[in-house]
């Protein structure tokens, strides 16, 4: 069987189970364990260094004259001749779409099996590593796998009740500007993490959100996590947000509890990367009861920190 992933996060959960000898293509911005394999989807964006302005006039032109920022190496793709597509509809900036992706597949000689992976929530993402290892006849591997990772989320909860943590006012956002709120299923990552974001919007699109309203909001903890962005760049943008009027008066800001994080973590939704987020956000939120061992103290930046080594 030939698989080709049109989504990173199904590229990641492919290998997390250790199934990567069905895998035969991948996108550009599939994760490191898949940089030898052929890229079959590109970007317009891709190469490029733009700001989060800039990426968002991008967007915001090409969908309205209804274009794609995406595009398939329609060549490569027959000559690998997949038996099954991963592909995704949930976000047309982050990944190509099932639209685009249907247009691909209709040019191929044989056509293969799409099967499109669009969580909205937490739950939604444990069951996409059970799709993709039955669309594999592997679902044995994925019930194991996901067993592994339900033991890590089930013993943050077991601390947070045994220490009776109390809930932290969380905000993270998706984008720096304009702002994004959170969705899908990172409100519910927070939540397992012993946090609530009230600005959220769980098992739905983020949206924009008002700066005004976040004043009024005043997160006691706020994580920076723009997709696509790894810490770096985020820092190089944070201007835009420290410049606002207020950024002073949050309680965030005024207690350093406003963490840079790496996107990978929240907005690719692979289940053990989204793992990964859970437990680094326990570590932002109760750093009295969780430590960040050394790769995970890798992951995410307390802001404060950052600007006192340089």
């Amino acid at each position: 069987m030939k698989v080709v992933s049109f989504l990173p996060a199904a590229t990641k959960m492919i290998y997390d189970m250790g199934l990567q000898e069905y895998l035969h293509g991948v996108t550009f911005e599939c994760p490191k364990e898949a940089a030898d394999q052929p890229k079959v989807v590109h970007c317009i964006l891709e190469g490029k260094n733009y700001s989060s302005i800039e990426i968002d006039r991008i967007f915001s032109a090409s969908k309205a004259q209804g274009k794609s920022l995406y595009w398939v190496d329609d060549e490569l793709l027959e000559s690998i001749s997949p038996d099954v597509v991963f592909t995704q509809d949930i976000c047309e900036v982050c990944n190509i779409d099932t639209v685009c992706t249907e247009t691909a597949v209709m040019k191929l000689s044989k056509t293969p099996t799409l099967v499109p992976l669009s969580p909205n929530n937490l739950q939604d993402v444990f069951e996409c590593a059970i799709t993709i290892a039955r669309a594999l006849g592997k679902e044995e591997v994925a019930l194991n796998y996901l067993a592994t990772l339900q033991r890590k989320t089930d013993y943050i909860l077991d601390q947070l009740r045994a220490n009776r943590a109390p809930l932290k006012r969380i905000m993270l956002m998706e984008w720096i500007e304009p702002i994004y709120n959170c969705g899908h299923w990172i409100p519910f990552q927070i939540a397992a993490a012993g946090g609530v974001d009230m600005l959220s919007n769980p098992a739905g699109d983020s949206i924009v959100t008002p700066w005004e309203k976040i004043l009024k909001y005043n997160p006691e903890v706020l994580v920076i996590a723009p997709c696509g962005f790894d810490q770096k760049r985020s820092l190089e943008e944070m201007v835009l947000l420290t410049s606002k009027p207020g950024w002073g008066n949050l309680e965030a800001v005024k207690n350093n509890q406003v963490y840079i994080a790496d996107f990978d973590m929240f907005t690719q939704p692979s289940i053990g990367t989204l793992v990964e987020g859970i437990e680094a956000l326990a570590c932002m939120f109760h750093p009295d009861i969780f430590k960040a061992d050394k790769n995970m103290a890798k992951k995410f930046i307390n802001y404060a920190q950052s600007l006192q080594s340089v």
